[in-house]
């Protein structure tokens, strides 16, 4: 079995910023896996691309499905550009695809973004829809990070991503446990969309905001709170839970950013407390966001340490790309202990193509 892989891995987040792509090197060393980026970039979404994905939720089953293919044709069409400018090619691509139906309770979920047509367009064996089989014995299928964080981050003593929404990952009693914690730059990014902007930068408009305790009381009573163990979210949780609660509030949007951000930092503090570590690594967009980290900083118990900006922006996509290598290898890439599905196991589909097997 080989030991050094080129993969480029695809990561496409709830919070509909982009497709990143990280072009990774890895290779097996005794029981250790080491990795460099060769190259990464992000790759905005045209408007209309957007706009489409923004609402994958409310299409027919037929205008569905075409937004599964037109998203892979554009995925492809990335890829080789990407390619185009590497010194090296990749063995395959290990592509997240976009999350669209998130229900693991009855057994579904869906990314979108057709593997099939990726291997084809590009000439490159493709792994994609990583997370069905693990709802299909049970679990949430998600997150799927934690098993990169383990064997790529495991000197640290837990990592957080503050992406669309948050998720943290960390080792007790011998295991590795993790799971969602809140909305993040999904619920802060609605509210900024509303003042014209793409995203509050820096958490400005927040710091600008007050507090208001009965909507910060309000959020922190949702019932995804109260549930113990593995649990995860999803755009529907969102719409139908936490979007009405800032849409039937009166408040000035500083004053709801300023609560919103205030709930996050709270349920972030709740969920890495007591006896995990001492380091945390944040990464994702919300790393970037100081008001945030400073009052996650004032809450929390742990050191935060925040990496250098590509592994920031490029975490998720380097741990895909690792995902496709542990798919490719037929080892464990999912861990029943984070998702509680009845079993660890192997996912993700592999499209082959010919051109470069």
């Amino acid at each position: 079995m080989k030991s050094e892989y080129i993969v480029l891995g695809l990561m496409s987040g709830s919070s509909l910023d982009g497709l990143d792509l990280a072009l990774c090197h890895f290779e097996k060393k005794a029981e250790r896996w080491d990795y460099h980026v060769i190259a990464a970039q992000t790759y905005p979404y045209p408007d209309e691309l957007r706009m489409r994905l923004a609402r994958a939720i409310e299409l027919s089953a037929y205008e569905f499905v075409k937004l599964d293919v037109a998203l892979g044709a554009y995925i492809a069409e990335t890829v080789r550009m990407f390619l185009a400018i590497q010194p090296v090619k990749p063995d395959f691509i290990a592509s997240h695809g976009h999350t669209t139906f998130h229900q693991p309770a009855i057994g579904l979920t869906s990314q979108i973004g057709s593997g099939a047509v990726i291997a084809s367009y590009t000439g490159i064996t493709t792994v994609c829809d990583f997370r069905t089989n693990d709802v299909a014995l049970g679990g949430q299928g998600a997150p799927l990070v934690p098993i990169g964080d383990e064997l790529l981050f495991g000197h640290y003593d837990a990592c957080l991503n503050l992406g669309g929404f948050s998720n943290i990952s960390f080792r007790k009693d011998g295991r590795r446990i993790a799971f969602d914690v809140s909305p993040c730059n999904m619920a802060l990014n609605y509210l900024a969309n509303q003042l014209g902007k793409d995203y509050d930068r820096d958490g400005e408009t927040a710091r600008s905001g007050n507090i208001n305790k009965p909507l910060f009381d309000q959020l922190n009573s949702l019932d995804f709170y109260r549930i113990k163990g593995a649990k995860s979210l999803g755009k529907e949780w969102f719409d139908l839970e936490f979007r009405p609660c800032l849409d039937q509030s009166e408040l000035s949007l500083p004053d709801k950013l300023r609560t919103v951000t205030e709930h996050i930092a709270f349920q972030l503090a709740l969920s890495s407390f007591g006896d995990i570590g001492e380091t945390m690594l944040v990464t994702g967009g919300g790393a970037r966001n100081l008001f945030l980290i400073e009052r996650l900083r004032v809450m929390g118990t742990k050191e935060i340490i925040i990496p250098d900006e590509q592994t920031i922006d490029f975490k998720e996509a380097i741990i895909f790309a690792f995902l496709g290598v542990l798919r490719m290898r037929c080892e464990v890439n999912c861990l029943s202990a984070v998702t509680g599905a009845r079993k660890d196991n192997c996912g993700g589909a592999v499209y082959y193509s010919i051109m470069n097997n």
